[in-house]
């Protein structure tokens, strides 16, 4: 039997937007694409990048639905956490406390 993973320093979270988007899904279900844009301030295609490396780690689900309040074809793009996305934040998050603290034992 191994022990459960303790803090993991996570490369694919750390980088700064990956952090803030992973921040804002921390306590919701899900958040619309243009709503994370919105509060961090960034533009379509550096938050879609940014979305896509954290999709193809499996740290985040990406689903389009049609809006029911517009007329055209234009669709909502709702993003979230997975199991294994809110674990890692939640274990870099402890890493990043240990490091704070001076622990030299964070895996990484």
């Amino acid at each position: 039997m191994s022990a459960p993973p303790g803090p993991a320093f996570n490369e694919v979270i750390h980088s700064p937007v990956r952090l803030r988007i992973c921040g804002l899904l921390r306590r919701m279900s899900e958040l619309e694409f243009a709503l994370i844009r919105d509060t961090l301030g960034l533009n379509d295609a550096n938050l879609s990048k940014n979305l896509r490396v954290l999709a193809e780690a499996g740290f985040v689900t990406v689903r389009k639905e049609s809006s029911p309040v517009r007329a055209d074809a234009r669709r909502l793009t709702w993003v979230a956490l997975t199991a294994e996305g809110r674990s890692a934040l939640e274990d870099h998050l402890a890493a990043l406390a240990r490091i704070a603290e001076g622990s030299p034992d964070v895996a990484g």
